[in-house]
């Protein structure tokens, strides 16, 4: 009884000292893809797909998509630092979106689906720079902007979860967009 009280006390006490969850963003083109890449890595919370960036409140889709209010699709990921570091964040970023396109991703273009950093303190600042400058020198130039975190609104519901939800349509327009057959050609094979 002694020992079962003492390691319910040792889990209590560590479990206080566990670090606070941690908020990361990127914007890597279509949103369904980039919340499909990070959702089921050990150590992430959980991801949102939604819209940052920009200087309207609160923006639709359709208004976002249309262009014109300054977002970008984006996930934003809660993640546990002591399972997943940020910067194991930033390479599974990198490893999906083409830095070398300056006209969106893949097959969406404009200024809504730019790949972006969004960085939250100095030390995500850091580790995306440094992330940064290791990608221009693989590709001597890159397209992705690394800016402060501002507000992010959740996107509709029916954009939640869209690669699990729609599997057909999702896989439908992935192929369409020949993501993968691009990430190829810029990463190499997995």
């Amino acid at each position: 009884m002694r020992n079962a009280a003492l390691a319910v006390l040792l889990v209590l006490a560590t479990s206080l000292h566990a670090a606070p969850l941690q908020k990361a963003a990127f914007a890597a083109g279509c949103f369904w893809c980039a919340e499909a890449a990070f959702q089921d890595l050990p150590g992430v919370v959980d991801v949102v797909s939604g819209y940052t960036g920009g200087s309207v409140p609160h923006p639709t889709y359709e208004q976002v998509s249309a262009g014109g209010t300054g977002h970008r699709e984006a996930v934003e990921i809660t993640f546990d630092p002591a399972k997943i570091t940020y910067g194991q964040l930033l390479d599974v970023f990198w490893r999906n979106i083409d830095p070398t396109d300056p006209a969106g991703q893949f097959c969406d273009k404009g200024q809504q689906y730019l790949a972006a950093i969004y960085v939250r303190d100095d030390a995500q600042r850091q580790l995306a720079e440094l992330s940064l400058r290791n990608a221009k020198k693989r590709f001597g130039y890159v397209f992705t902007d690394i800016l402060p975190a501002g507000p992010f609104y959740r996107a509709e519901e029916y954009h939640q979860d869209y690669y699990k939800k729609n599997p057909f349509r999702y896989h439908f327009y992935r192929a369409g967009c020949k993501r993968d057959e691009r990430l190829k050609e810029v990463w190499g094979r997995r």
